[in-house]
């Protein structure tokens, strides 16, 4: 089995997960739809009760101008003189005239508070009306756009299975094409399409090592995360002729390119000459990059990096030879780490955590190259509790893999907050894409 790079196996990942059930695009399409239903349903009830609260509304309004002028009218027609003798007995203290003008000046404040009533329930039922009418409309785009995902997918699923059974015959723009449907950018449709049309380099071993028959999306993911940890603990032996000049390949098939495929090598072990301080002999760069940088007639390259002897304010060989050993111990390759990278890590360096962090991530089937796109999760003494809280309400790994910045974002306390206030709203926090948050 050929060892692919890093680059290429996420590539991969992405690929595989987009030709399932399970793909984000068509996960993202069901929460999307999901919610609008939600809304459907919650405006429809509203409308109905507005509705009814308006038509009453309208029925008091007419009913207090039509009796309120019969009222009028009444009570200004009656004498009281002519029924004092009754009142007196029945000690009765009736003044129509003064009945009279309180309804004078009652009643148009009383039919005033009802038209607003009215007008407001009015204005809230325009708002309802068209929150309803989004969310018809949102589902019925989401019915038109997945039908157009899963022929894209049907047409993806088309495209693996001619690569894998050596039948492919499409073209390169075809495949570009198709894939910028599923938002890839320009560098991931040329390597796909290499991918595809070439699937002796890379597509071939993948399949075979996570073999979907059978399988969920999910699940080839997560074989595929396994199987990656599994070759960074333990390099597998290959043979020269296995490790493919994919730049070459490119050039001679796209045209030049300037995307370079890191290819996994276990670290090197370099003996350091001593060195005189106003030497400028280049030879003892373990990684030959000055001497590339010089002939490019480039300067930005610290030679201070490689050097015993540098500023009393960086971190010395020694130190950087130790934290590179522990990251290669846990399974990471420190190359995938810049100099400042490596920097920050010895100065929070905690081994104990370092460990508990990577046994997390390993644990829950994440990828560890979250480490070295992210870092400073390495020594997050919060990344535990923020992961069991994701896990929690229903979050799956690949999610929080998708979405490393959320972990970056929050403190368990306010990652906690920010769930409770999307249940607070009516959310289901399982439902809101981790980018929403």
């Amino acid at each position: 089995m050929k060892t692919l790079s890093l680059e290429t196996t996420k590539l991969l990942d992405k690929l595989y997960n987009l030709r399932g059930k399970d793909s984000v695009v068509l996960v993202e399409m069901d929460k999307q739809k999901e919610i609008s239903e939600n809304t459907l349903e919650r405006t429809t009830k509203e409308k109905s009760n507005l509705q009814e609260k308006i038509a009453n509304l309208q029925k008091e309004h007419e009913e207090l101008e039509s009796q309120g002028e019969r009222l009028k009218e009444v009570l200004a027609g009656i004498d009281k003189g002519e029924f004092q003798s009754v009142l007196n007995s029945l000690n009765i203290d009736f003044d129509p005239e003064e009945l009279l003008g309180r309804v004078n000046e009652s009643l148009p404040k009383t039919i005033e508070k009802v038209s607003k009533e009215q007008e407001a329930a009015s204005e809230e039922l325009v708002s309802v009306d068209e929150e309803m009418n989004n969310a018809i409309t949102n589902i019925e785009e989401l019915g038109i756009r997945k039908d157009t995902a899963l022929a894209n997918q049907a047409k993806l699923n088309e495209y693996f299975d001619l690569a894998l059974n050596g039948k492919i015959n499409i073209t390169r723009d075809s495949i570009t094409s198709l894939l910028e449907q599923f938002d890839f950018n320009e560098e991931e449709q040329r390597e796909a399409a290499k991918i595809l049309m070439f699937p002796e380099d890379a597509l071939y071993s993948y399949d075979n090592r996570v073999n979907i028959a059978g399988k969920s999306i999910s699940d080839v993911m997560t074989e595929a995360k396994d199987a990656y940890d599994d070759q960074v603990a333990k390099p597998e032996e290959t043979n020269d002729m296995d490790l493919v000049d994919e730049k070459t390949i490119e050039n001679d098939i796209f045209g030049d390119s300037t995307i370079e495929e890191k290819v996994e090598e276990e670290p090197k072990e370099y003996v350091f000459e001593d060195i005189k301080e106003e030497s400028t002999d280049t030879k003892f760069d373990p990684f030959e990059l000055v001497e590339e940088q010089q002939n490019e007639n480039q300067t930005d390259l610290n030679i201070d990096d490689f050097l015993l002897n540098n500023d009393s304010n960086e971190v010395s060989t020694d130190e950087k030879v130790e934290i590179e050993e522990l990251l290669n111990n846990l399974g990471l390759n420190y190359l995938d780490f810049t100099s400042e990278d490596l920097d920050d890590l010895k100065a929070n360096l905690n081994e104990e955590l370092f460990k508990a962090n990577v046994d997390l991530i390993k644990s829950n089937n994440i990828d560890l190259d979250i480490f070295s796109e992210h870092p400073t999760l390495l020594y997050d003494n919060e990344l535990k509790g923020k992961i069991e809280i994701l896990l929690s309400i229903g979050k799956e790994p690949i999610d929080i893999y998708l979405n490393p910045t959320i972990l970056l974002k929050y403190t368990t306390e306010k990652l906690n907050n920010a769930i409770e206030l999307l249940k607070s709203n009516g959310m289901d926090p399982k439902n809101v894409p981790l980018m929403a948050y």
